[in-house]
């Protein structure tokens, strides 16, 4: 896969790492702001986070003894875009589905939460530490970075998170992660805006049909 190099084992300081819960919910948040459509039930907010956040429950192996490494394991299957497909397919099927299938509201739920799921994975590969991410799982096993990794990997345990570490953890997010999604935010609104406005004045520049004369 171009662009992307195989994981290396770091220092056991580094292993079990990750972008914070917070900043995933971040870009889920901003990405229902953004490609959502105007009307949207409260469920389709809520499971943009669950989408966005359900792929780091994986830590939960290492109580079960599977190794970081292993195919169930921290930023494995769980964190490729082949799980966030199969997860979207189940979300829309159980959440959307008075959506007609193959409309043109059913394939947009689809691929949003798809991609979604798979945003984690792809954040995952631009941090500093720990192990690579899974994404091409289940057909490729391989685990990988981006080249570039400014983003400082975050402790999962929460009295790590609450230490030096984890302030500049939230340090790194809010520069490399949350500036550019508010940069974001701020464009998209200033063209929906822009929009509105344009569909207003095309409204009143509409011919108004004559009165009948009598």
């Amino acid at each position: 896969m171009a662009g992307l190099r195989p994981w290396r084992l770091l220092s056991n300081k580094e292993e079990k790492t990750l972008p914070t819960v917070i900043t995933h919910s971040a870009v889920a948040v901003a990405s229902a702001k953004v490609f959502g459509p105007e009307e949207v039930p409260n469920r389709f907010w809520l499971l943009s986070v669950f989408c966005a956040v359900i792929p780091d429950a994986d830590v939960l192996a290492f109580s079960f003894g599977i190794p970081y490494d292993h195919f169930f394991g921290h930023r494995g299957f769980f964190h490729s875009s082949f799980f966030g497909l199969l997860l979207s397919v189940f979300l829309v099927s159980v959440f959307f589905r008075t959506e007609k299938t193959f409309s043109r509201r059913w394939w947009f739920y689809l691929i949003y939460f798809s991609l979604l799921s798979a945003s984690h994975g792809i954040l995952d590969a631009f941090t500093n530490g720990g192990l690579g991410i899974a994404l091409l799982s289940p057909f490729d096993a391989t685990r990988y970075f981006f080249p570039w990794r400014p983003i400082l990997v975050s402790p999962i345990a929460f009295a790590r998170f609450l230490s030096k570490w984890g302030l500049m953890t939230l340090k790194s997010e809010l520069f490399w992660i949350w500036l550019p999604l508010i940069i974001v935010l701020i464009g998209s609104s200033l063209i929906r805006c822009e929009q509105t406005r344009e569909t207003r004045r095309a409204g009143d520049q509409t011919p108004q049909p004559k009165a009948n004369s009598r």
